[in-house]
Order: C-alpha cells, then structure tokens, then sequence
C-alpha cells in the first residue's frame, strides 16, 4: 500500500500524512526524502533543496542547465538540470515504494507511481481564510504575509505538478480522493481515507 498526497499549503495535508503513518506505522516521506536522493545519487542535498517541488523553468534550474558534468541520469539532459534532479528523484521514490508501504507528501508521486495498482492518491484542501490562519500561527507571521506565502506556495506546486505530469495539480480528477479539512476536519479525513484503504486495498 502506497499512499500520496498532495495538498494546498496550509490545508494540514502533511499533518494528515503524520496521522496516516502513526495508525498504519509506515514510514511518511515529505522533505527528508531530499536526503535519500543525496545519498542514493551523491549528489548534495542543496542542489535538490533548491529545485524541491519547482517547476523546472525556474531561475536556479536555468542556472543548473549552464553546468555540465559529462553524464546524465538517463533523462538526456546534464547531470544536474531540473529534469535530471527529477529524474534521480523519481528513481528514489520508486525504489523506496518498492521496499514496501509508505507514504509521500507532494513530489509528483502519485503520477511517478502511476503504473502501480496498491497507490491511493489523495489531495487535501482547507478554505483559503483556515489556510491562512494555519499558516500565520504556524509560522509565527501576520495573516497578510500569510497570505502571500500561501498564495506563492501553491502558484509553485501548481507550476511543479502541471509541468511533470499528464494532470492538473488540485483538480479533482487528478486525484482519488479529494477532501477539505476545513468542512470535515482532519480526524474525519483520516477516518474516510483509513476506511476506504481497509476496504479496497489492505
């Protein structure tokens, strides 16, 4: 079993991904999955940090792109362009899925993992006026600055998903589940989530 899940900043997906690894006691990848990629690739895990759930026509990728170390990961482009990280990302989140259960925040996992038959794809969203309460009293800001690293964060995994896959990032189709916190509560998603999952996959 395979759980993704995407999620509007601030909507309480990755808290919903915590929930979803204590009751089934699987590992959750979200950010640290930068630090396998670096060791699994040798590649510092800055370079990934930088282009972390950023489309690849970034700034940074571009300056990515001038380099050139001679290889490629197989995506035909330098070792360290935007399309090769994601490349050498890819790689690390199939083999990690194949190691056993688990679940990923983000990262286009859903779609990297497509071809599996045990992944359940989830997308979580709250009401934008939740989100930026969240994301205020999280990170200790006003809510209009909240609302500007709410509005910047999800423009960029739209920007990171679109650009990848097939789909469209937080469209209902792109997903299995869909689900807002802010009308059913974290607690309830879970429960829906862990239900149809007990139901139809375990």
């Amino acid at each position: 079993m395979i759980i993704t899940i995407g999620r509007q900043y601030g909507s309480g997906g990755r808290r919903l991904a915590q929930m979803l690894s204590e009751h089934y006691n699987i590992p959750l990848y979200d950010k640290d999955l930068i630090n396998r990629v670096s060791e699994e690739t040798g590649i510092a895990g800055e370079f990934f940090k930088k282009v972390d759930e950023k489309p690849t026509d970034s700034f940074f990728s571009m300056i990515l792109n001038s380099f050139s170390y001679g290889s490629s990961c197989g995506c035909g482009d330098s070792v360290l362009s935007g399309n090769s990280l994601f490349c050498m990302q890819s790689k690390v989140i199939k083999n990690i899925a194949a190691e056993g259960d688990c679940i990923f925040v983000g990262r286009c996992a859903d779609y990297i993992l497509r071809d599996r038959e045990d992944v359940i794809s989830i997308f979580i969203t709250a009401d934008f006026k939740d989100r930026v309460s969240r994301v205020a009293e999280y990170e200790g800001i006003s809510e209009q600055q909240a609302k500007e690293v709410i509005n910047k964060a999800d423009k960029t995994r739209a920007a990171y998903y679109d650009f990848y896959t097939e789909k469209k990032w937080g469209v209902a189709g792109s997903y299995d589940i869909c689900l807002n916190s802010s009308k059913i509560g974290l607690e309830n998603c879970k429960q829906i989530v862990t239900q149809i999952i007990d139901n139809n996959i375990r």
